[in-house]
């Protein structure tokens, strides 16, 4: 495999500074080898979800039209860099690599790229689970694979369950924050059985009246987010010294994003819920002494799991 690495991790690190502020602060606590692969990892994934909603960077969705052609590209471009093809976009050669030199199956990657697949055919969740299986496929999924980036072996079942744990609560957070963003570009990942049961029609979910149903809707989404992120510091716990202060950091900034949709309750879109420079660099603070204390117990570990959702997403439909 014949890449220029350096030239790689720098386009890399770029992509992970303007597409993930708070990745990129919590990834500077790893060790450079890992720090490195985080950021080759991240690039594929944030390349992804742009050509798959026609975006920069995660900026607004651009025309939907063609979205089974850029589907498509993703594949191809996938399998390329699994071949150790070039591929022309920095970004998949940079997950070339980082498949090449931590193990990463193809199996793994069709798992996220199945959840670009989902949002190509105008998909719905109708259950709670059909939610968790969204959430897998777009977030879980990639847990599991920065798992393997840290070096955690494929017989370590129980750490990939908390990685994908952690991933999930990411998800469930960012689906609770941006409530009116999906509205506005059409979407909805709020399942359809939890809007009938609180009486909102997808159609005027952000209408002014239905503000307090939705809010507890969210608080629902909050209290599943952090049920995973409490179980993704089992998982930690397992991980060297340097990884689990990143990945406690990671869990800290991302929670307090859940914790405040919730505290906000109805406002809680009336402007998109960020974690300040200041607070990230506390939740590092935070992060480092989580590291030091043993992980809080739980007396029961999520409903839903990686294993169950795995096998949900390779069910027909």
């Amino acid at each position: 495999m014949a890449f220029d690495r350096p030239a790689l991790v720098a386009h890399a690190r770029d992509t992970i500074r303007e597409g993930s502020k708070s990745f990129a602060a919590a990834s500077r606590l790893f060790g450079r080898t890992t720090r490195e692969r985080v950021w080759l990892l991240y690039a594929w994934c944030r390349r992804c979800d742009d050509l798959a909603d026609a975006q920069e960077l995660g900026g607004t969705l651009g025309d939907q039209a063609g979205a089974q052609d850029r589907l498509a590209e993703i594949r191809d471009l996938t399998a390329k860099a699994f071949a150790g093809q070039p591929t022309g976009d920095p970004c998949f050669d940079a997950f070339g690599l980082v498949a090449h030199e931590c193990g990463i199956t193809p199996a793994m990657a069709e798992d996220v790229i199945a959840g670009f697949a989902l949002d190509a055919d105008g998909w719905r969740p109708q259950s709670e689970g059909d939610m968790m299986r969204y959430c897998f496929h777009v977030a879980g999924a990639v847990g599991v694979m920065m798992a393997v980036v840290m070096g955690v072996p494929a017989r370590r079942e129980d750490i990939l369950d908390r990685a994908c744990d952690l991933g999930l609560a990411f998800q469930l957070a960012n689906i609770a924050r941006d409530v009116a963003e999906d509205a506005e570009a059409g979407r909805c990942y709020l399942p359809a059985e939890w809007l009938a049961e609180k009486g909102i029609p997808e159609s005027e979910i952000m209408a002014p009246r239905q503000r307090p149903a939705l809010a507890e809707l969210a608080a629902r989404l909050v209290a599943l987010s952090q049920q995973h992120e409490q179980a993704s510091r089992i998982g930690a716990a397992q991980l060297g010294f340097r990884q689990r202060w990143a990945i406690l950091s990671a869990a800290g900034i991302y929670g307090a994003i859940a914790t405040e949709v919730g505290r906000r309750g109805e406002a809680a879109w009336d402007e998109r819920v960020h974690t300040s420079g200041r607070a990230k660099l506390g939740f590092v603070a935070k992060g480092l002494a989580a590291a030091l204390l043993r992980p809080p117990r739980m007396d029961a570990l999520p409903k839903w799991n990686r294993r169950q959702l795995a096998a949900m997403a390779r069910e027909p439909g």
